[in-house]
């Protein structure tokens, strides 16, 4: 049996930890359906409202950017549990629906369903990293590609060479990483694939490209190109910011989880490396429950929907850590793994 046993210095308990989420992994169609609507149609209203506001004061549409972001948040986190086949029984009806979540969230389907699989396979694993297709390849011998956000230990970072350090100092600055490059991610980043994509999943991307060119030509025909742009370009940069945030606070806070090799286990890296990102209800209706991460991570087979439940429901999956909005801000400033002391540290770490 595979006993739950987050600290490494406790005894195993005697429980089954796949038992305990096995009613919360099957998938509710109300449920799921309500979702849809509730995430949906309140978005396309609000896009609506943002074009008519443009006739009378483009600060109503910019005002409004927020809140449409909040409704394509949520309409990602669908397009994210389809991509585990977790919002609906069928799987054909996940892909589905996944595929045109993806349009919206200018995100191929396939493409982005496969490394993310690699990043629940692999997080946590100081031998499985991201690879920064930007940095020098003595950076590079540390990674490899699962759509993490690239982080070295102490040992690793004393060992480049000072433009090497500053390429990486560069690429953790918050500024870069956390407001600038979402909004680059989702926009031209995932114009391309991976080379190590195989051939679904670069088609995925091609097809999605292609569907996105048809639907950018008839909205830039029918309402302007330039309205278009002025709705589409704050309402992505506020939901590619609160999503890249929203993944990153996920696995990069002081109390987290890596370890090397063969000494990575897989419960450890789910309820260790993964924050419970403890948010107000209605940030937390929002972000679809995800912050319920070490759930998530756990099974990624339980829909959004039920992930509280699973937490609420053993006191064993309330021993993960726990993040508030205050919190979780002071994490912008670890950068590197300590491997000595197990946690989190900043560039000082030396002080």
């Amino acid at each position: 049996m595979a006993y739950l046993d987050i600290q490494t210095n406790t005894t195993n308990q005697a429980i089954d930890w796949r038992e305990l989420i096995t009613a919360y992994r099957h998938p509710n169609l109300r449920s799921s359906l309500w979702q849809f609507i509730n995430s949906f149609f309140p978005f396309i209203f609000l896009w609506y409202l943002m074009y008519l506001s443009q006739a009378y004061s483009y600060w109503i549409t910019l005002a409004l950017s927020p809140l449409a972001a909040g409704f394509l948040i949520r309409i990602f986190i669908i397009f994210h549990d389809c991509g585990h086949h977790s919002f609906f029984k069928a799987k054909k009806a996940n892909d589905i629906l996944g595929s045109i979540c993806g349009l919206l969230c200018l995100t191929p389907y396939y493409h982005w369903r496969y490394f993310h699989a690699l990043h629940h396979a692999t997080v946590g694993n100081l031998g499985k990293r991201v690879e920064g297709e930007l940095l020098p390849l003595s950076i590079k011998k540390f990674t490899q590609n699962n759509g993490d956000v690239l982080t070295l230990t102490v040992n690793e970072y004393i060992q480049l060479s000072s433009r090497e350090q500053l390429i990486y100092r560069t690429y953790r600055n918050p500024f870069l990483l956390l407001l600038i490059m979402p909004l680059i991610l989702f926009v031209v980043l995932h114009r391309f694939p991976n080379p190590r994509a195989a051939r679904r999943e670069r088609y995925s991307v091609y097809w999605t490209n292609l569907a996105l060119l048809g639907i950018t030509l008839l909205l830039g025909f029918s309402i302007g190109f330039l309205p278009l742009l002025l709705i589409e370009l704050p309402l992505m940069l506020c939901a590619s910011i609160m999503g890249v945030w929203l993944f990153y606070i996920q696995h990069q806070f002081e109390a987290t989880y890596w370890e090397q090799g063969v000494k990575w286990n897989f419960m450890r890296a789910a309820l260790k490396g993964s924050s419970y990102y403890k948010l107000p209800i209605l940030l937390q209706w929002f972000t679809g429950n995800i912050g319920f991460h070490h759930i998530h991570h756990l099974s990624p087979l339980i829909p959004n929907y039920n992930l509280q439940k699973c937490h609420d429901s053993n006191s064993l999956f309330r021993q993960t850590e726990i993040l508030t909005l205050r919190k979780g801000l002071k994490s912008i400033f670890l950068r590197l793994w300590d491997e000595e002391r197990q946690i989190m540290v900043g560039f000082d770490f030396g002080k």
